[in-house]
């Protein structure tokens, strides 16, 4: 099993949009029921404000290397992540478990 961790936060010199945040973060919550190879999916914003904080976090799960690639270039998640790219930078981090 292969877990995927990103985290999300506002780009530097992106003025916070609230109706935007919460659009993008919707559809970041419902693209794991859209994408058969994933296993586990959570998505949730941070709840403390620290200077090292981030403001979201995904968790996901595949079974594999070939499942990963599956979720990473299926047509809804590349959609999402053209929206996504002006408005969060990220990190994201896979490993086995």
């Amino acid at each position: 099993m292969i877990r995927h961790i990103v985290l999300f936060r506002r780009r530097p010199g992106v003025d916070r949009d609230a109706g935007l945040e919460t659009r993008l973060a919707a559809r970041m919550r419902d693209l794991g029921a859209q994408i058969p190879a994933i296993r586990f999916w959570r998505v949730a914003a941070n709840e403390l404000t620290r200077p090292i904080s981030w403001d979201y976090v995904l968790e996901s799960e595949v079974d594999n290397a070939a499942e990963l690639d599956a979720y990473l270039f299926h047509p809804l998640h590349v959609a999402l992540v053209a929206d996504l790219k002006p408005y969060f930078d990220w990190a994201a981090v896979d490993y086995t478990v």
